[in-house]
C-alpha cells in the first residue's frame, strides 16, 4: 500500500507531525512530495530552507519510506506516476487557493479507486504565525547573502523596491497583497544612492561616501529579512572597491551593482546632456575581477550596469561590453535606458540572452515606467529594481500636510492626508 503526503515543510511543525503520524498509522508505504522552491514560490514567499534542507529533515522522522519532488504545486504528475492507494493532507484546503487543487487530487484518485483522507486542521499553529515569528527574530547576514541567487533560480522575476531609511524598508519587507490566490510582494531591497543622498538633501555626485552610506544602511539591516542589493555607483578606485566587496559581503548584502562610468558622478537620466565619461572596457574589467577575487564566499554577486545605450554608444558596444564584463567575472548584467519605451533594452535583451555564457539581466524600468512585468519576464529580464519610488512618494505627501496646516491654521485637514499615531508606532518593531 502507498501513502502520498505533498508538503512545503519550511517551517516544520506539530501539524505536519499529526499527518504524518495517522499515515503511520494505515500501514505501508509513505512517500512524501515535498514542493520545491519554484513550486512554493508560484504562490507565495521564497521557503527559508532550500529544498535539500527540508528534504535532510523530512527524510529523518521515523516513518518516512522516500522524499521525492513535487515540481508544482498541482499534484497530477506525482499521482499519476506513484498511483497512490491513499492522499493525506489537512482539511485547510477546501476553500481558496488549493480548493483547486484538492478538487483535482480527488478527480485523479478516482481512477485507481484512491482515497483523499483529510486530517482536522491543528488548532494554535500555521506556518504565517512562525514565519511571522521569524521576522521578529530577525536573520544572519549568512543567509540573508544568499537569497538572491535562490530567488533568481526559482522566480520568474525577482522584484526589488527602494529603501532610503528604516522606516521606508518596513514597507518592502512587509507590504503584500492577494490577488488571484497568490501572496504578492517585494522580493528585496535596493539600496540606492541617488535617494541615500536625496533623504540627506545632498546632491547626486557621489558626495556621501561609502562608510556614510553603510551607516544608513545599518538602519535597513536592523529591521529587516529580505535580499539587499547596493548601488555603488561606480565602485570609486579598484582599491576602494576592493573594500566595499568586503563590507558588504560581511554585512549580508547580497549583491552590488557598480556602472562603468568614471570621473565626477552625474545621474544617468541626463544622459548626454551633462558631461559623463564611460570607462574603458578594459579597465572597467579589471574592476570587476579585483572584486571577485576580494570576496569569500560564493553566494556574493557583483553585477555590472553598463552605460553605453544612456551615453548613446549603441547596442553593439553594450553587447561587447557585457561579454568583457562576463568574462571578468561579473555575475550579472545591467542594462541601463532613458528612452519612455522599453524598445532599445528590449533590443538588448533578445541579443544578449543568446551569449554563451549569459548571467542574469538587470533593468530599472524608471524612465520606461510603462513596460509590464511580463514583458519583462518575455524579453529574458530576471531582476526589476523600482529604483526611486519610494522617496519620490514621500515628498509630495509632506507638502500636501504643510500646505493643508498652512491654509487651515490647524492639523484637522492635515488627518487625512497621514496615518493615526497608533499605526504608525505599531508598525515599528518592538513598540509595544
Amino acid at each position: 500500500m502507498k501513502i502520498y503526503i505533498g508538503m512545503s515543510a519550511d517551517l516544520l511543525h506539530h501539524g505536519h507531525l499529526n499527518i504524518i503520524e495517522e499515515a503511520r498509522k494505515l500501514g505501508g508505504e509513505i512517500i512524501i512530495g515535498l514542493l520545491t522552491d519554484k513550486a512554493i514560490s508560484s504562490y507565495k514567499r521564497l521557503p527559508f530552507m532550500t529544498w535539500k534542507e527540508r528534504k535532510k529533515i523530512i527524510e529523518n522522522i521515523k516513518g518516512i519510506s522516500k522524499v521525492i519532488a513535487q515540481e508544482t504545486l498541482d499534484y497530477t504528475d506525482n499521482l499519476k506516476k506513484i498511483k497512490p492507494d491513499f492522499v493525506l493532507h489537512g482539511d485547510d484546503w477546501k476553500e481558496g487557493r488549493q480548493s483547486l487543487v484538492r478538487q483535482n487530487v480527488i478527480d485523479i484518485l478516482s481512477a485507481w479507486g484512491g482515497k483523499l483522507i483529510e486530517i482536522p486542521y491543528t488548532k494554535g499553529i500555521s506556518s504565517t504565525y512562525l514565519n511571522n515569528v521569524l521576522k521578529e527574530v530577525g536573520t544572519t547576514p549568512e543567509i540573508r547573502l544568499g537569497r538572491l541567487r535562490r530567488l533568481i533560480k526559482n522566480k520568474k522575476i525577482v522584484k526589488f523596491l527602494e529603501a532610503h531609511n528604516g522606516l521606508s524598508s518596513l514597507v518592502v519587507e512587509n507590504f503584500y497583497i492577494e490577488q488571484n490566490n497568490h501572496r504578492i510582494e517585494f522580493d528585496g531591497i535596493w539600496i540606492s544612492s541617488l535617494t541615500q543622498s536625496a533623504a540627506k538633501a545632498k546632491p547626486d555626485t557621489g558626495y556621501l561616501d561609502t562608510t556614510t552610506r553603510i551607516e544608513g544602511l545599518q538602519d535597513i539591516l536592523d529591521v529587516t529579512t529580505k535580499p539587499i542589493i547596493f548601488d555603488a555607483d561606480n565602485g570609486r578606485h579598484i582599491e576602494h572597491f576592493v573594500f566595499t566587496v568586503k563590507t558588504l559581503e560581511r554585512l549580508g548584502i547580497s549583491a552590488v551593482i557598480i556602472e562603468d562610468k568614471i570621473g565626477l558622478k552625474k545621474n544617468s537620466l541626463f544622459g548626454i546632456e551633462v558631461k559623463q565619461e564611460q570607462d574603458t572596457k578594459e579597465m572597467f574589467a579589471l574592476k570587476i575581477n579585483a572584486g571577485k577575487k576580494a570576496q569569500v564566499t560564493q553566494n556574493f554577486m557583483i553585477i555590472a550596469r553598463i552605460e553605453s545605450l544612456i551615453l548613446e554608444q549603441g547596442i553593439d558596444d553594450a553587447i561587447l561590453r557585457a561579454t568583457t564584463y562576463i568574462d571578468a567575472g561579473a555575475d550579472g548584467i545591467m542594462i541601463h535606458s532613458r528612452k519612455n519605451t522599453f524598445d532599445e533594452v528590449e533590443k538588448f535583451a533578445r541579443r544578449y540572452n543568446k551569449l554563451n555564457n549569459r548571467k542574469p539581466l538587470v533593468v530599472v524600468p524608471s524612465s520606461f515606467s510603462v513596460v509590464r512585468e511580463e514583458e519583462l519576464i518575455n524579453a529574458g529580464v530576471n531582476i526589476v529594481i523600482y529604483a526611486n519610488h519610494l522617496l519620490r512618494a514621500s515628498y509630495p505627501a509632506m507638502v500636501n500636510v504643510a500646505k493643508s496646516i498652512l491654509e487651515n491654521e490647524r492639523a484637522l485637514e492635515a488627518d487625512k492626508f497621514c496615518m493615526p499615531i497608533k499605526e504608525i508606532i505599531e508598525l515599528i518593531p518592538g513598540s509595544k
